[in-house]
């Protein structure tokens, strides 16, 4: 029987599969990238998971596929499993980072000439990461159903790897596809987030062994239990743990919604500065929010005021007026909690500058100062900057020099209140170097300007992972955004307050005290790493020890 006939004779589901499997040339290529690109409606803000069960079946019959070419050269057949990976995951990467672009039109005089290598480089180079995990698993790839376990462990590998190589962007992790409901982001306490890539993985896998003779019982037994598992566990831990708040400290987060052509002019820094004073001294919440006025001093002798990312629009310290200005604004029992350029010039003939937190009192003495350590690499520092600035390559932001990196991240105590763990912009999504040490915190503080990336998907992504790490190190996050979204959740994830994307306003909200010490606050990628071998072992026993009509 020819190929095509072959093809006809089966049922819809199984002729769209082998169509998939014996894809060539340019519509293999079309289908790697269009799946890899479908997955991201997983992703905020569309959260649509049910993606991933037509992406991820795709690319597994598109793995089978890579051997039936049988007559290609050694070096062809061999390469063909990394460009499916990299194919697949330069759709995922565009489409889901394309908003990085947004960034470079704020000054697009300067920075136009770059977005190509922003939409189309950085998803390039990250692409990598899934053609090394596609070309691993298909050297233990079989006609079994048991194959979608070495592809979850080899993609769990790789989104590990990616979370630190060349200091990390695990931006749009594959787990995070399968945590969009805090019922669904449980687990993470567990496992941490590559254990959920792990999980989503073979769930998300299952369709394509449907078609299975061999394992596909078995599988789909498993891949039930994950996610009844999943589910279950979510549902169980939100019951067991229900929001309660600290009664004696009230938050203030002051979203002003300043346009970031706009931040750092000059012409208009008092102006931006006066908006938020003004916003602070109002202690009026915006309308939604779950504190409603303020309560008088006696209901709540703290209040926590916080300020965005480099809300402050000049350096601070070289203006004693701000400062003062600054305690004028504060009431007694209130505390500051800003964002600011810091400028060290201990150094003779160098100055540094530091994205910083300040902690300031109502007296305005400035009681701490928390500096980014994890900084952006060509948004905050250029790497090789010597060179690169040869070739006319600046970072964004304005700033001779860039950014320095502070020398370590640690818990910032306050008076009258819980130590919180200072977490500037994007240091959020790494929590496997968020330390939990001593004083013990109380709760994340995540200060960030999402501003350079306008009304694109990219806030509603930050936001989202920025709660899921707050859910693995079971910790209450405070979240304050120039233009949005700033939120307070408790420590399972649950939204106790927030406000949208581009509007002005205060969200008032008493402090959630539910923090909690998960395993992986305690082990953090060690639960992972042996959940990592298990998968593995179990994926290369089922390739070895199993025989024609076993499984």
């Amino acid at each position: 029987m020819a190929r095509g006939e072959l093809i006809r004779s089966r049922s819809l589901f199984d002729r769209i599969a082998g169509r998939v499997v014996l894809a060539a040339g340019w519509r293999r290529a079309l289908l790697a990238v269009l799946s890899g690109a479908f997955a991201t409606l997983a992703l905020a803000p569309v959260d649509f998971p049910f993606a991933g069960f037509v992406a991820f079946p795709v690319l597994v019959w598109l793995i089978d596929g890579t051997g039936v070419d049988v007559e290609a050269g050694a070096l062809r057949r061999s390469l063909r499993p990394f460009w499916t990976g990299w194919l697949f995951g330069f759709g995922y990467f565009v489409a889901g980072l394309w908003w990085l672009g947004a960034a470079l039109l704020v000054d697009a005089g300067t920075f136009v000439w770059f977005l190509p290598l922003a939409v189309l480089g950085l998803p390039a180079v990250l692409a990598i990461f899934f053609g090394f995990a596609v070309a691993l698993c298909r050297l233990v790839w079989s006609d079994s159903a048991w194959r979608i376990l070495g592809l979850a462990a080899c993609l769990g590998l790789a989104e590990w790897l990616r979370s630190w190589i060349f200091t990390g962007f695990p931006w749009n992790e594959i787990g995070v596809m399968a945590a969009s409901h805090p019922v669904l982001m449980q687990v993470v306490s567990l496992v941490g987030v590559h254990g959920l890539t792990i999980l989503a993985v073979i769930v998300f896998s299952v369709p394509a062994i449907l078609l299975d003779n061999r394992g596909r019982w078995p599988m789909l037994g498993l891949a039930t239990v994950l996610l009844v598992g999943q589910i279950g566990y979510g549902l169980w831990r939100l019951q067991d743990n229900p929001t309660f708040f600290d009664q004696t400290v009230v938050i203030q987060i002051v979203q002003p919604n300043i346009e970031q052509s706009l931040k750092w002019d000059p012409e208009i820094a008092g102006q931006n500065f006066d908006t938020l004073i003004e916003m602070t001294t109002s202690k009026e919440a915006s309308p939604g929010s779950p504190g409603g006025r303020a309560e008088g001093k006696a209901s709540a002798p703290r209040r926590l005021i916080v300020w965005p990312e480099t809300a402050v629009p000049f350096v601070l310290t070289d203006r004693p007026e701000a400062i003062s200005r600054l305690a004028q604004s504060l009431s007694e029992g209130e505390t500051l909690i800003a964002g600011a350029a810091r400028v060290d010039r201990s150094e003779a003939g160098r100055q540094r500058v530091y994205n910083t937190v300040y902690v300031i009192d109502d007296e305005g003495t400035i009681k701490a100062a928390s500096d980014k350590v994890h900084l952006v690499p060509f948004g905050e520092y250029l790497p090789f900057q010597d060179f690169l600035e040869s070739l006319g390559v600046s970072s964004l932001v304005d700033m001779p020099g860039g950014f320095s990196a502070g020398p370590a991240l640690e818990p910032v105590p306050l008076d009258g209140a819980p130590a919180f763990l200072p977490l500037i912009c994007y240091e959020i999504i790494f929590p496997r170097e968020v330390p939990v040490g001593d004083p013990v915190p109380g709760f994340i503080l995540n200060v960030t300007n999402d501003a350079w990336y306008g009304a694109t998907p990219g806030p509603y992504q930050h936001v989202r992972m920025a709660t899921v790490t707050a859910v693995a190190l079971g910790l209450p996050m405070v979240r304050s955004a120039n233009t949005g979204i700033s939120v307070v959740t408790d420590a399972v994830g649950r939204e106790i307050g927030g406000l949208g994307l581009n509007r002005q306003g205060n969200l008032v909200s008493a402090l959630p005290a539910n923090a909690m010490v998960t395993p992986y606050r305690t082990y953090r990628d060690l639960p992972f790493l042996l959940l990592l071998l298990t998968v593995s072992v179990i994926a290369l026993v089922m390739r070895f020890a199993l025989r024609p009509g076993i499984g």
